[in-house]
């Protein structure tokens, strides 16, 4: 039963990180706070990956609501081993959901936003890489929208941190679910037979 309430712990730990991503993935849709941008089509195509929303966001509610309702799936399946085997299919899906917000935010903070220089709509930093991460005289080259490399750099690593999490707490329950569906009916057994 304790194995229960951490998934449910888990779970629970999940829902704030997911509905943090989707937020922090909606306001990269907003630069500046203007939709003026979103209606000229001139945002990064990373945001339209929707890394944050879907990968961070929406498919981590799976995981965490399966993790929540354990007890009923324990219940309505006989034993706990079966509701931990499907904890872990449901982890291995935020597995790959997380990872690919992770992989998406990583790329799109590497190339750069998307913004008005003196050359036009372009990706200004796109071929220097991580570079104009750390030479933030350069950040001025982008005219429109207003602060788009500060918006774009604290947003996209605020979605690493969080998918990062996300992904932690996945394997954990990977782990503590595959544990728990192999190790305890082994376990019963011998006291069972201690028993006899």
């Amino acid at each position: 039963m304790c194995s229960l309430g951490f998934a449910r712990s888990l779970g629970f730990a999940l829902i704030p990180l997911a509905t943090c991503c989707i937020v922090a993935n909606v306001l990269l849709f907003f630069p500046d706070g203007q939709m003026d941008f979103v209606k000229d089509d001139h945002l990064t195509k990373y945001v339209w990956f929707f890394m944050g929303i879907g990968g961070g966001g929406v498919a981590m509610f799976i995981p965490a609501i399966t993790f929540l309702c354990m007890g009923k799936c324990a219940n309505s399946c006989g034993t706990e081993s079966c509701a931990m085997c499907g904890s872990v299919l449901a982890a291995l899906l935020g597995l790959v959901g997380s990872g690919y917000c992770f992989f998406i935010s990583a790329v799109a903070l590497l190339n750069g936003p998307f913004c008005f220089t003196s050359l036009g709509w372009r990706s200004p930093f796109e071929s220097d890489g991580p570079k104009y991460l750390f030479a933030r005289e350069r950040w001025s080259e982008c005219i429109q929208p207003v602060h788009i490399v500060e918006w774009n750099v604290t947003l996209l690593s605020i979605m690493l941190g969080l998918s990062t999490l996300e992904f932690l707490i996945c394997v954990v329950q990977i782990v503590s679910g595959l544990v728990n569906a192999v190790c305890r009916p082994c376990c019963y057994k011998q006291e069972y037979s201690l028993n006899a």
